[in-house]
């Protein structure tokens, strides 16, 4: 890494997007003693309320690129759908990670299956349907599956469940362009690790999260899980340092792991990659010496990689807009956050969204404890106190 590459402390750094992961950004950098400038469509979104400065625009808008590279040596995103043309240009002008070859991939399931696959890392069986006629030679044992957009799909948008053939001919339908059909896979649990990597090479790697989704949407994850063996930890995490070399990415990157039980015992299939800090990853702020977070601002300004030493056992709870509402007749209402809190060791993360929607992600809650045992119990009373299911 050259010294000459380095932003000092009290100049800017940019971000792409403004929804929570960018917050959180903005608030790391802060920390360090960065300013940073955010460029979001979205005058009230959650980034741009805690930037120093906001350049509202769309993500396209050429003027707009052109002052926060002028503006910012360094720039970042907070999302993997921001437009790939976009990191391209500011990289003509400004240190700009990830870049936009990395987020091609990972913003296209045929390019990253395909990716994944040419590392000799096993995905999920899969086809890709560029047409409807493609269904036809789809193997009957990829059903039931999922069909899933090839592009702009998150938290279980972008997909449908299909028993059929039949089924996935009409669900192909909706969805408006290429798609991937998942065979449906019987799940023993999911797994994410998450990467630090500068652009030296240096690596740094999280212990790796086991992950609870209900309908699409991260729900719960928990650190250390007794599910991860040391030998299932060992292949989870060669496979994303493989991935992470590949594709020669510079920045915070998650890779997602369906765990699935065959005759051999548990066997990794990959499921996605995300080339941004992760929700799964959250636990570091309260639970690790550096979080995803102070490690994506340390990488844009080209700073030594922090100590991912985890202090203590978490479990991270997602608040969804769902807790605001008590039943459908009633208008939306603050959960009792004191009592929540009230709870050892809970850390409460709430991202300054005006308005509570179901589904919408407001914030999390992260209980650290000594051991798994008490963060698992700590965290199922927290749990059970704002009316989310156990699990």
């Amino acid at each position: 890494m050259s010294r000459a590459r380095v932003v000092a402390p009290g100049g800017w750094l940019g971000l792409l997007g403004g929804g929570q992961l960018g917050r959180m950004f903005a608030m790391a950098a802060q920390s360090l003693g960065y300013r940073v400038c955010v460029l979001d469509p979205d005058r009230d979104g959650p980034a741009a309320s805690v930037a120093d400065d906001h350049i509202e625009a769309d993500y396209l808008d050429a003027p707009a690129l052109e002052s926060l590279a002028l503006q910012c040596p360094a720039i970042t995103t907070e999302f993997e759908n921001v437009p790939a043309q976009s990191l391209a240009f500011l990289a003509e002008h400004s240190f700009t990670t990830p870049s936009a070859e990395s987020v091609a991939v990972a913003q296209d399931r045929i390019a990253e299956k395909r990716f994944v696959a040419s590392c000799g890392i096993a995905v999920v069986p899969h086809a890709v349907i560029e047409s409807v006629e493609d269904f036809a030679s789809t193997s009957d044992d990829l059903y039931p599956g999922i069909l899933k957009a090839s592009r702009m799909g998150y938290d279980g948008k972008g997909q449908a469940r299909v028993a059929n053939r039949a089924e996935a001919v009409e669900a192909f339908a909706s969805l408006g362009g290429s798609a991937v059909l998942e065979k449906r896979l019987e799940l023993a649990f999911e797994v994410s690790v998450i990467v630090a990597r500068g652009d030296d090479g240096a690596t740094a790697i999280y212990a790796p999260a086991e992950n609870l989704h209900r309908e699409g949407i991260l729900a719960v994850s928990t650190v250390p899980s007794p599910q991860i063996t040391p030998t299932l930890e060992a292949d989870v995490v060669a496979a994303t340092l493989r991935i992470a070399h590949a594709l020669d990415y510079v920045g915070v990157l998650c890779v997602e792991f369906f765990i699935v039980r065959d005759a051999d015992g548990l066997a990794v299939r990959v499921n996605e990659i995300a080339p941004r800090p992760h929700n799964s990853g959250h636990y570091t702020i309260n639970a690790c010496v550096t979080s995803q977070f102070s490690q994506q601002a340390r990488i844009v300004a080209g700073l030594p990689l922090g100590d991912v030493r985890r202090h203590s056992a978490a479990v991270m709870i997602n608040l969804l807009g769902d807790l605001w509402f008590e039943s459908e007749e009633h208008e939306a209402r603050e959960p009792d956050w004191s009592a929540v809190l009230r709870h050892p060791g809970a850390n409460l993360h709430l991202y300054g969204k005006r308005e509570a929607r179901r589904g919408r992600k407001m914030g999390h809650v992260t209980v650290v404890a000594p051991n798994a045992d008490d963060a698992r119990r700590i965290a199922l009373d927290v749990a059970a106190g704002l009316g989310i299911a156990a699990w």
